[in-house]
């Protein structure tokens, strides 16, 4: 399963930190072991099904308790049930 996930949270940061509760969510993706390219908008983490949906939550929650008053976590899930599903390799080889 790919997930590409984008925290959007109010507010961004703290005075010491100007995105402290977005660096929070990227810390929780860097902690699960998974496969995972930052992006300027966003995040994208493959893995299997169960692993994703359950580090989708982490991410929402860690911006919450790293001091966020309020968070929208805009997510996009892409499953397949072939024998070769796409890997986030294979989605962007062309244009690499």
């Amino acid at each position: 399963m790919i997930l590409d996930i984008e925290v959007l949270p109010r507010p961004v940061g703290t005075p010491e930190s100007e995105y402290a509760h977005v660096e929070a969510a990227i810390a929780v993706i860097q902690r699960s072991g998974l496969h995972h390219e930052v992006h300027a908008l966003g995040t994208t983490v493959e893995g299997d099904p169960a692993a994703i949906w359950d580090l989708a939550r982490r991410i929402h929650e860690a911006t919450l308790a790293s001091g966020a008053e309020g968070v929208v976590t805009v997510a996009k899930f892409q499953q397949s049930r072939t024998d070769n599903p796409p890997t986030m390799a294979s989605l962007t080889a062309k244009f690499r």
